[in-house]
């Protein structure tokens, strides 16, 4: 998805779609609709590493983190293209002549390592059946309806999310592109148990980043000097994310991604959701919450300890 191709546009808002449709049920762009046969026929390589995530809960950064362990810690190297060039979203599809998601993983060089927000029961079966390692990253509904919401905002490939009340409701009925939060959080959790799924919640990499580093690096068999470690820690930070062009989607265009809206990268902490949740809106989603987390084991942290 080389930056260059987007000048060939001339900045004409409608080339950027906004429509929805559905794949069983659940809100996908619509221009992911229309190729899902090819999507879903994806043909994953056992040595491929897949990120799943629910929208804006760390995927970026994880992205980062896990680029850098299989580079070994250079740093280099991961300036070779954007994140989104260098890991395949494989449900994106963008106005031509950028290359969709599964061009780009079809056109990539082994090991590849792949992106995805779609839930469970929409993974291409080929992941499963090569045994491919998974890492997911799971936030909490609060925050995550927070973050969706300004990126929603500032992102024309979405739908305008209105207001902020109308967005709490729309939000929690699960009427969001790539559906409720709660099926989707539920199903990989369950997922774990069954294939090579690590499970790694956002809060935790807040809490102690260089801890869930290491976990990363251990589940994928790799082994990194302390110093190495370090290294990755510090190239990792918010801060140094905010500021690296690499994962940052600066090289986006603002017709597509508005910044001056919201920021790509806006605050990175646990708990924001306080600064926009009514004492109502808070009574509302509780309750919604424990109807549909009732029997799971499956808890997360609303505010950061310490």
């Amino acid at each position: 998805m080389n930056p260059e191709l987007f000048p060939k546009f001339s900045e004409e808002l409608e080339i950027v779609d906004n429509k929805m449709g559905e794949v069983q049920g659940v809100p996908l762009p619509e221009a992911t609709c229309e190729i899902w046969e090819q999507i879903y026929n994806f043909q994953a390589r056992e040595d491929d590493i897949l990120i799943s995530t629910y929208p804006k809960a760390g995927t970026t950064w994880m992205q980062e983190i896990l680029d850098l362990i299989v580079q070994g810690g250079d740093v280099e190297k991961c300036r070779r293209a954007p994140t989104y060039d260098r890991h395949p979203f494989l449900e994106a599809v963008a106005p031509k002549p950028v290359p969709s998601g599964l061009q780009l993983a079809e056109d990539m060089e082994l090991p590849r390592i792949l992106k995805t927000h779609l839930p469970v029961q929409l993974l291409p079966p080929s992941f499963w059946e090569q045994d491919c390692k998974v890492i997911y990253v799971a936030r909490n509904a609060k925050d995550s309806m927070v973050s969706y919401y300004h990126f929603q905002r500032m992102n024309r490939g979405l739908p305008d999310p209105g207001d902020w009340s109308t967005y709490f409701s729309t939000f929690l009925a699960g009427d969001v592109t790539w559906g409720s939060w709660f099926d989707h959080v539920l199903g990989w959790w369950e997922a774990k148990d069954q294939h090579q799924v690590l499970y790694i919640f956002y809060e935790d990499m807040m809490e102690n980043t260089r801890r869930e580093i290491e976990k990363v690096m251990r589940f994928l068999g790799k082994e990194l000097s302390e110093e190495v470690l370090e290294d990755i820690y510090h190239h990792t930070t918010f801060q140094a994310m905010r500021e690296n062009p690499m994962a940052n989607y600066s090289s986006i265009p603002s017709f597509v991604m508005d910044h001056s809206v919201s920021p790509f990268m806006r605050k990175g902490v646990v708990g924001d959701w306080r600064n926009h949740f009514t004492v109502a809106q808070d009574e509302i989603f509780e309750k919604e919450y424990w109807r549909r987390m009732e029997g799971t084991n499956l808890t997360f942290r609303t505010q950061q300890l310490g």
